[in-house]
């Protein structure tokens, strides 16, 4: 689908779907909120023509389109100062198992260049989002037999899958996704057998917070800016009465 479709004309699924795709990456990025994306995905699935599809992703980035330069200037309250993150050093913790149990990392550690983990009837959780890191490229060596991995990485960290899976598998979604400059590589191998390494991209909860808050002044800002349009109208109404 293109700007310079024909409004009235029919949408095909694969169209709508093209839509929704823009609008999981945007969820992904932090770009939309949860609310947010479930309004715009039932109003892309209801959509009949082109017209009704173009609103829905008109102030978000094309799949695959590049980011403005703009936008690779962050404020650094907005997020992760990249080059205060690498820190050196040996890391916070190399190594974890979960036997019929499980295990988590995640708060303020300090990623190692090589994390090694077994998960066996067991789960286990490598939450990177508030994590400093020992090297600009680290590695999760994970082997989930019968039980499961997860890997969290904040936006902006270029992920590689490199895991082998038998009967099981490594979840290669957040690959492809360029890195922001500056930003860690992770690297994620191993081994699934009857089991699974899953990667997920999310904000931390204080990010979703700021950004919650500032929408949240956004629309306030607009409802104070409409009531200031219509109070005049309001006082010639009264006096033509």
């Amino acid at each position: 689908m293109t700007d310079d479709a024909v409004p009235d004309l029919r949408a095909s699924d694969a169209d709508r779907e093209r839509v929704a795709e823009i609008l999981r990456d945007a969820l992904a990025e932090g770009r939309l909120d949860m609310e947010e994306f479930e309004e715009r995905l039932d109003a892309t699935y209801k959509a009949r023509t082109y017209g009704e599809l173009a609103p829905i992703t008109r102030d978000l980035p094309a799949a695959g389109a590049p980011v403005p330069a703009v936008s690779l200037t962050k404020d650094p309250a907005a997020g992760p100062d990249w080059s205060g993150r690498i820190v050196g050093g040996e890391g916070s913790s190399t190594w974890a198992v979960a036997v019929m149990s499980g295990f988590q990392r995640k708060g303020r550690w300090t990623m190692p260049r090589r994390f090694t983990c077994l998960a066996f009837w067991g789960g286990g959780e490598i939450d990177l989002r508030e994590a400093n890191f020992a090297d600009r490229e680290v590695e999760v060596n994970a082997i989930a037999i019968m039980g499961g991995v997860d890997v969290i990485v904040p936006p902006g960290v270029e992920v590689v899958v490199r895991g082998i899976g038998v009967m099981g598998g490594f979840d290669h979604r957040e690959e492809g996704v360029p890195g922001e400059p500056g930003a860690p590589r992770v690297v994620v191998t191993g081994f699934a057998f009857w089991g699974g390494v899953g990667v997920q991209r999310k904000l931390t909860r204080a990010e979703k917070l700021r950004i919650r808050e500032e929408r949240r002044q956004e629309k306030l800002e607009r409802k104070a800016g409409r009531r200031e349009l219509d109070e005049p109208r309001r006082r010639d109404s009264h006096w033509e009465h």
